[in-house]
């Protein structure tokens, strides 16, 4: 059975060219509009430009402009798969966006490449076309949001762009790709274990991020406050601690009914309340830290924007990020 996918395109390098004095730069036209007629072997594809932007352009109103989107075309029409073209840079977190505001079952693959469309070795129709594979196969669905680049199958949960510029840049530290694309087939070989939907439909609050360093002081964290800021995740040191004075800062944040979320700046690993001097995480989730369970700290921050911004009803932040 021929499948019906739905191609988007949003730009980025996969959509980009170098010109001639080395600069990597978005074209008037995407260049991929029309690839769906070479691509018809493997599927009916139909193709949308939601828009052509880099990806460091792309907020969180796009994200949810791209999720209405989805909506309701798959309101209108039949839809097996979509695949999503995208920048790098923010790529990860438009699929975390998508993960956690939609609930389809079947795919949505999110794809991009590193280098651009006239670059020796660009690698962006060949991603595409393993994201239009993964799309159509039926060993993907009900498995969340995926990213697919470079031969390898990843949950959006788990995966994040780990070097500036090789073509093998997506990984997974903690768990790995749940996947493989070969030659010839399409090979998953894990599944998650659970899935959240939040209903969001507009973003009123705001989220900052700030990385913990050594002798950070606490002035920055107090800004969070001056700034109107409605919540806060912070990449801790080691587990989950902060130098003291950090720690007061963030006890006047609390005061002020204002989330502070906890992440590690680790690669690997899980911030957990273990220590319990000052400024160590269990003394901060005694204060009423919330520790957010094995993603980085740019998810944690759309998450937590996302928990704010629910619709209906208020979010229990100590569940959502559990």
């Amino acid at each position: 059975m021929v499948k019906n996918i739905l191609l988007l395109h949003t730009g980025g390098t996969i959509s980009m060219k170098m010109n001639e004095k080395g600069a990597v730069l978005p074209n008037e036209k995407n260049p991929l509009l029309g690839v769906s007629e070479q691509l018809s072997k493997y599927a009916n594809i139909r193709e949308m430009e939601v828009f052509n932007y880099p990806s460091p352009h792309i907020t969180p109103k796009e994200m949810l402009y791209l999720r209405d989107t989805i909506v309701q075309y798959t309101q209108e029409h039949e839809v097996d798969g979509i695949v999503i073209t995208h920048g790098t840079d923010t790529l990860e977190e438009t699929a975390y966006f998508l993960d956690l505001t939609t609930q389809f079952e079947f795919p949505i693959v999110l794809t991009g490449a590193m280098r651009s469309s006239n670059e020796l070795g660009a690698d962006g129709v060949y991603n595409l076309v393993e994201a239009i594979q993964v799309a159509c196969s039926d060993d993907a669905r009900n498995k969340g949001v995926l990213v697919v680049m470079n031969d390898e199958i990843h949950q959006a949960f788990n995966i994040t762009k780990t070097s500036t510029s090789s073509v093998n840049t997506f990984q997974s530290p903690q768990y790995g790709p749940i996947g493989l694309v070969t030659k010839k087939m399409v090979h998953i070989h894990q599944a998650p274990i659970k899935r959240r939907y939040v209903e969001v439909n507009s973003f009123e609050k705001r989220v900052a991020l700030l990385k913990v360093y050594a002798g950070m002081e606490r002035d920055l964290i107090e800004a969070i406050l001056d700034l109107n800021y409605d919540g806060v995740v912070l990449e801790g040191l080691g587990q989950g601690n902060v130098p003291p004075d950090v720690a007061v800062g963030i006890q006047k944040l609390l005061k002020a009914n204002i989330p502070v979320i906890l992440v590690s700046r680790c690669f690997n690993g899980i911030a957990e309340g273990v220590y319990g001097y000052e400024g160590g995480g269990k003394s901060l989730e005694n204060l009423g830290v919330i520790f957010a369970t094995g993603i980085n700290g740019q998810k944690a921050r759309l998450k937590l924007l996302i928990g704010l911004n629910q619709q209906n009803k208020p979010i229990d932040l100590k569940e959502f990020f559990n």
